[in-house]
């Protein structure tokens, strides 16, 4: 299907898809682009990527796609170097994890372009980050949304949901705003809830006793504070008023479980915990087979 993919980033993100495209025998030649050279480096010997580009005129020669996987704070920036150097072949997606800043960014750096440009966001994070993250099953059976825009041609949506399909995703599509709504709900604001709590505990002055106390609940509920800072710094001031309305429903749930908790309240409790654990059991069934 390619010839020559570029990525922007060879993290999880990026060194996850070139290694799915490449099992799945999509791709000849797979280029590396990223800040630090060290990280080029340990992706190519990885095998996640075959060169290792430093200039935009170089990498993008002859490119059929290009994969913009780097925080989405980088977005507009990145798209500005780039954007003088791209063929009217070559598609453009992304990783990004917010979606109303990107289309800001390509209209405003890539408005010769916008047939090609065909933004998405892989729904496969984890944790952990870097090229030694990467791993080519990382998409298989995960969700991608595309949010094409008006200007997209439509064999390039259909070239970037192959890409996508390609690497073992179920791909869907929704519009930026209805995106970066959702995903302030289910997303950004557990990341957020998580990154809190874990500040939090580390902060008093038994932080020892209570992280040496804490078990699969505390781990269970924290395990996305390890992801990547820079990353989710990026997504929350991106998705900031989105996410500050999410915020602000979830303190209203927090000041009804507090005045519960006040009166003593063990029917009230178990009846919002019942509801709770049923919707959670029954999202688990559905959706995490």
């Amino acid at each position: 299907m390619f010839k020559r993919v570029v990525i922007c980033g060879v993290g999880l993100i990026g060194g996850s898809f070139a290694l799915a495209l490449r099992q799945a025998g999509l791709v000849e030649t797979l280029v590396g682009v990223g800040r630090r050279r060290e990280t080029l480096e340990e992706a190519q010997q990885l095998g996640l990527i075959d060169e290792i580009a430093t200039d935009w005129a170089v990498a993008l020669k002859g490119a059929d796609l290009l994969l913009l996987a780097m925080p989405v704070g980088q977005m507009s920036a990145v798209m500005a170097a780039a954007a003088p150097h791209l063929e009217p072949q070559t598609l453009v997606t992304d990783g990004g994890s917010t979606k109303a800043d990107v289309f800001e960014a390509v209209y405003s750096h890539l408005n010769h372009c916008l047939a090609n440009v065909v933004p998405a966001h892989p729904i496969a994070g984890a944790e952990k980050s870097g090229p030694s993250a990467a791993f080519a099953e990382l998409y298989r059976g995960k969700r991608v949304v595309l949010t094409p825009l008006p200007e997209n041609a439509p064999e390039s949506i259909e070239r970037v949901r192959a890409a996508w399909a390609a690497c073992g995703a179920v791909v869907s599509q929704m519009s930026p705003q209805d995106h970066d709504r959702v995903f302030a709900a289910v997303s950004h604001l557990p990341h957020l809830l998580a990154f809190g709590l874990v500040h939090q505990i580390q902060g008093r002055g038994n932080a020892e006793q209570l992280f040496g106390f804490a078990a699969s609940g505390f781990r269970d509920f924290t395990r996305i504070a390890g992801s990547h800072p820079e990353m989710w710094r990026d997504i929350c001031v991106a998705n900031r008023h989105a996410l500050l309305a999410e915020l602000d429903a979830y303190l209203t749930e927090l000041a009804y479980l507090r005045a519960l908790l006040m009166q003593g309240d063990g029917a009230g409790l178990e009846s919002l915990f019942a509801e709770a654990s049923a919707a959670r059991n029954a999202w688990a069934e559905k959706y995490l087979k």
